[in-house]
């Protein structure tokens, strides 16, 4: 077991290679490296099947890589993360249960936190009332999920997953499904609730506006075999603005990471060599 330090980055990927179906199957990810601080926001972008969903699922502990190794919070990944909170394209809320009572289910399943919430109840009923206000469904506690739209949906998914206070939050195509005004409203949302509650987040999307408007640093993936060929460094201040889309520097680094991937789809053997 490897003792956290603060001076380290929170998360640490070291020469990570994956295969599919065993040393001789499909390699999905190789030599992959690369740290995030804590409280970053990190974006990764790439083709379609390059491994971002996969790089996750390392990270988080559900799968283990084949090569190489990963560090959350100072200790080795060897099994399934309880300082991980997740949401994905689809919210997938339960539809027999509240948007509450959805949000609070994290806290009854894990066995790491149900002693806690029967013990704390009143806490955490507060802290998902606490959520809810802050994500603008605060009066929608109460119902079904089939009542409220795909980006009420999407709202009470995220809250679901920063309940239990994940250190990580991982998200996979969150905003994807949804149409272009609610996404850009949900940008907003989530930066605020990571300007709240720190907790450092993985974004993978394949939306490049949305790359660069959320993330402190995008990090851009090869065709696959996956491998972290390029990163950049996001300049924009916090709180960021809608207005900020429209500006010619924020055009531009959404250009630059679209040629990126260009680049990595129609490179030869399908891996480019690090672009600086």
């Amino acid at each position: 077991m490897t003792l956290p330090s603060p001076s380290r980055p929170f998360a640490e990927v070291s020469e990570v290679s994956m295969y599919y179906g065993g040393a001789h199957g499909t390699l999905a990810l190789e030599d992959v490296t690369m740290n995030i601080g804590h409280g970053e926001i990190v974006a990764v972008v790439g083709p379609s099947g390059c491994g971002k969903s996969t790089l996750m699922r390392l990270m988080s502990g559900l799968w283990l890589p084949t090569e190489g190794g990963v560090i959350i919070d100072g200790r080795e990944v060897d099994r399934p993360l309880s300082v991980v909170g997740m949401a994905f394209q689809n919210p997938t809320l339960l539809p027999w249960r509240t948007i509450l009572q959805n949000v609070m289910l994290p806290l009854e399943v894990a066995d790491e936190h149900r002693g806690r919430l029967r013990k704390h109840r009143a806490e955490y009923t507060a802290k998902a009332h606490e959520l809810l206000k802050l994500v603008g469904l605060a009066s929608f506690e109460d119902r079904l999920p089939h009542q409220l739209s795909g980006g009420m949906q999407q709202r009470a998914s995220l809250c679901r997953a920063l309940i239990h206070d994940p250190k990580l939050l991982m998200l996979d195509e969150p905003f994807a499904a949804l149409d272009i005004f609610t996404r850009e409203d949900l940008w907003a949302v989530l930066e605020n609730v990571c300007l709240v509650y720190k907790p450092t987040v993985v974004l993978v999307t394949h939306d490049l506006r949305e790359a660069v408007y959320l993330a402190d640093r995008v990090l851009v993936m090869s065709a696959r075999p996956g491998r972290i060929i390029a990163e950049r460094t996001v300049p924009f201040e916090r709180p960021r603005r809608r207005e900020d889309t429209l500006s010619p520097a924020f055009s531009a680094m959404v250009q630059e990471l679209r040629d990126l991937i260009d680049l990595a789809r129609h490179s030869v053997a399908g891996v480019p060599e690090h672009v600086s």
